[in-house]
C-alpha cells in the first residue's frame, strides 16, 4: 500500500490505502470526513459528491490512485462557518427533509453555479436531475439554487 498525497480541504494529506479503495472511503474511514455520504456505491444517488479541481464527482466512483494530484473539496471545506450561497439558501428554502442526499446535492449545486451563474428552471433541472433526493424536495432544491445564484451576484 503506498502512500498516495492528497490535497482535501485545501490540506496536503497522506493516506495509506489501496490503490483501488474509493476515495469516499478514503474520506470516511481514513480522514474522518463524515460529510460525505454513501448512498447506492454505483454512481447513481449523488450522496457522495465531492468537488475535484472545482467540478462535481462522485466520490464512491474514483479511485484513490486517481484522486492524488487534484484538489478535492468535501463539504466541509465548501465553507468553514456554512456561509457559503448554496449552504445559505438550502437553509433560507429549509431544503432538507431527511437531509441525507444534501450534501451532495449542496456540492453539485455549487459547482453548477460555477459553470452556470444565471441558470433557467431547465438548468437546474439538467444539472441536478442525476441526483436523488428520496423525500422529494425538488422543488425547494430549485428555488435554493436560484436563490443562491442571486446571492452570488
Amino acid at each position: 500500500m503506498p502512500p498516495f498525497r492528497l490535497v482535501v480541504n485545501g490540506a496536503a494529506r497522506d493516506v495509506d490505502a489501496p490503490a483501488e479503495m474509493p476515495l469516499l472511503w478514503v474520506l470516511r474511514d481514513r480522514l474522518g470526513l463524515t460529510g460525505t455520504k454513501y448512498g447506492c456505491g454505483v454512481g447513481i444517488c449523488g450522496a457522495c459528491t465531492v468537488h475535484i479541481d472545482g467540478r462535481a464527482a462522485r466520490s464512491c466512483q474514483l479511485a484513490v490512485r486517481d484522486a492524488a494530484g487534484p484538489r478535492i473539496t468535501t463539504i466541509e471545506g465548501l465553507s468553514p462557518d456554512g456561509s457559503h450561497p448554496v449552504q445559505r439558501a438550502w437553509l433560507e428554502e429549509d431544503v432538507a427533509q431527511c437531509g441525507y442526499c444534501q450534501a451532495g446535492m449542496i456540492m453539485c449545486a455549487a459547482a453548477f453555479l460555477q459553470q452556470k451563474p444565471h441558470p433557467t428552471d431547465a438548468d437546474i433541472d439538467a444539472a441536478m436531475s442525476d441526483s436523488v433526493c428520496r423525500c422529494g424536495t425538488y422543488q425547494r432544491i430549485r428555488r435554493a439554487i436560484h436563490l443562491a445564484a442571486g446571492s452570488a451576484r
